[in-house]
């Protein structure tokens, strides 16, 4: 398979094989109005398997919601056919709107308009906790 390369924008790399539509939807790249490539399954020697996706502009990306879904994700900056920026994304200490409280009993629940912030509390579990009523949200 060849996807052609991109002379100027981004490649983020070393998605988790099969979050790479996670991350597509997350991001809202369906409403980019330029080329944008999502490569599954793509044989990795680090990883084994790995999803790639190719974005023909150069776009501002929410660092929280890439970190979230995959701290392991590089995002490479492309300008005239070359490489100009690696960027290597961690596990955000917070994030806001990107996943929502299941407390039926949290403020965020009856206040529409509240922001739904929730702070990492243990890294390895990758635990995040609700800023309003701690409750627990945890990826694994």
């Amino acid at each position: 398979m060849n996807i052609d390369g991109i002379t100027n924008g981004l490649v983020i790399d070393h998605i988790e094989a099969g979050k790479g539509m996670e991350l597509y939807n997350a991001l809202h790249l369906g409403d980019l109005k330029c080329s944008v490539a999502l490569i599954k399954n793509v044989n990795s020697h680090k990883m084994g398997k790995k999803d790639i996706i190719k974005v023909d502009e150069v776009i501002d990306l929410d660092l929280n919601v890439l970190g979230f879904i995959d701290p392991n994700i590089t995002v490479n900056t492309i300008k005239n056919n070359e490489r100009i920026g690696k960027s290597h994304i961690e596990l955000p200490k917070e994030v806001k709107n990107i996943i929502k409280c299941r407390n039926p009993r949290c403020i965020t629940s009856t206040e529409q308009e509240l922001p739904h912030i929730f702070k990492l509390t243990d890294e390895q579990k990758r635990t995040y906790r609700c800023l309003y009523c701690e409750t627990k949200y945890s990826q694994n």
